[in-house]
C-alpha cells in the first residue's frame, strides 16, 4: 500500500461514491467529500470530511483546492437515468458535461493532475460484438451515454494539450452492497434490476416488469454484466495508484466478464431470499441490446485488479442484507 494521500471524492455520499470513501479510508487515506446531497445522503459517509456544495461551483472549487493539497480527485457526481436524459437532455449536458468541465479546469489551474472519472458502458451504444473491450466503437444512443463520451473526449484533449492525467472507468452494472450492510444502493427513483426485484420480493413495490422475453438469449431475457460495488471501488484505488506511479491517461472497462440474464437474476434472488419475486412481462424497451458483457482483461492485466465478489449469489446476498437492514 502506498503512503497516505489526501483525496477529494466528488459525489461521495452516493451509492458508488460512499463505497469508494470506505475503500480509501480502509487503505489509510485522508478523504474529503464534496456532495450537494441531491442524490446522496450524509449517513452514507463512514468517515472523512464533508463539504456540501456543487461540483460546478468554481468559487467553491478554488477555495477547496487552495485550502487542501489533494493528491487526486475521484468524480462520481452525475445524473444516471437514461430515460430522463432522453426527455431532458439539457439537464444531463449541464450536469454531466458543463459542471465536470468546470471541475477539470479548476484541477488543472491548481496543478492537481490525477483524476479518476466514472464513465459507463453506455458510451458504446448498441454492441457490435461481445464481450466489449476498450477498442469497441463508441456510438452512444442516448444523451446520458453521450454526456459521458463527451467527458472522455475532454479528458483526452486535456491530456494532449496540458498533460492533465486521468483514468476513465467504464462501468457495466454496479450491484451489491457493503458486506457488513452499513451502506448500499438507494436511488430515488430506483431503476436497477437487483434492488427493484428485492423490493418487489419484500412487497415494498409492485410486481417487477420484465422488459422482453424474446431476445436471442438462452431464456429470452436480456443478459447483463454485474460487478460488485466494492470490486468497483478497488479498481478506482488501483487506477489512482497507476497514475501516481506514472501511468499514462487511459480508459478501462470494468465488469465481471460474465453475463447473467434477467431471469437468472430473478432465480438467484428467489434462491437467496427464499421469497418469490412477483414479476410481469412487458414489451421490450427501445435501445435495450440482448447482451452487454465487459471484457475487463486490460484492467486486470494493467492494474492487477482481481474482483473478490464475482459470483452473482454473493452480490445478491449483500444487496439483500442491505435491503433487510434499511427496512
Amino acid at each position: 500500500m502506498s503512503k497516505s494521500k489526501k483525496l477529494l471524492v466528488i459525489g461521495g455520499c452516493g451509492y458508488i461514491g460512499s463505497h469508494m470513501v470506505k475503500c480509501l479510508l480502509n487503505a489509510g487515506h485522508d478523504v474529503v467529500v464534496l456532495d450537494d446531497l441531491s442524490a446522496g445522503y450524509k449517513e452514507n459517509m463512514l468517515g472523512g470530511e464533508l463539504v456540501v456544495g456543487d461540483c460546478g461551483d468554481r468559487v467553491l472549487l478554488d477555495r477547496l483546492f487552495s485550502g487542501h493539497h489533494f493528491d487526486g480527485v475521484l468524480h462520481f457526481a452525475s445524473l444516471i437515468q437514461v430515460g430522463e436524459s432522453v426527455v431532458n437532455p439539457a439537464k444531463y449536458y449541464q450536469c454531466n458535461v458543463a459542471k465536470t468541465l468546470t471541475m477539470i479546469e479548476a484541477m488543472k489551474d491548481h496543478g492537481i493532475g490525477a483524476l479518476i472519472f466514472s464513465s459507463t458502458a453506455a458510451v458504446f451504444g448498441e454492441p457490435v460484438y461481445t464481450p466489449i473491450n476498450e477498442a469497441h466503437p463508441r456510438q452512444p444512443i442516448n444523451p446520458y451515454g453521450m454526456s459521458k463520451h463527451m467527458v472522455e473526449t475532454i479528458l483526452r484533449d486535456f491530456d494532449r494539450a496540458y498533460g492533465f492525467r486521468s483514468v476513465a472507468l467504464r462501468y457495466f452494472n454496479a450491484a451489491g452492497a457493503d458486506p457488513e450492510a452499513r451502506i448500499g444502493e438507494g436511488h430515488e427513483p430506483e431503476t436497477h434490476l437487483i434492488p427493484l426485484a428485492l423490493q418487489a420480493a419484500l412487497g415494498k413495490r409492485p410486481a417487477l416488469k420484465v422488459f422482453g422475453r424474446d431476445y436471442d438469449t438462452p431464456d429470452g431475457t436480456c443478459i447483463r454484466d454485474y460487478i460488485h460495488v466494492d470490486d468497483l471501488a478497488d479498481a478506482h484505488l488501483l487506477a489512482l495508484e497507476y497514475l501516481w506511479n506514472g501511468g499514462a491517461s487511459t480508459v478501462f472497462n470494468l465488469g465481471n466478464g460474465e453475463g447473467f440474464s434477467v431471469q437468472e437474476v430473478l432465480n438467484t434472488i428467489e434462491r437467496v431470499t427464499g421469497k418469490p419475486v412477483p414479476a410481469e412481462d412487458a414489451p421490450r424497451r427501445e435501445g435495450d441490446p440482448a447482451r452487454l458483457v465487459a471484457d475487463a482483461s486490460t484492467a486486470k492485466l494493467t492494474l492487477g485488479w482481481k474482483p473478490q465478489y464475482a459470483d452473482l449469489e454473493t452480490i445478491v446476498q449483500h444487496a439483500w442484507q442491505w435491503e433487510l437492514k434499511r427496512g
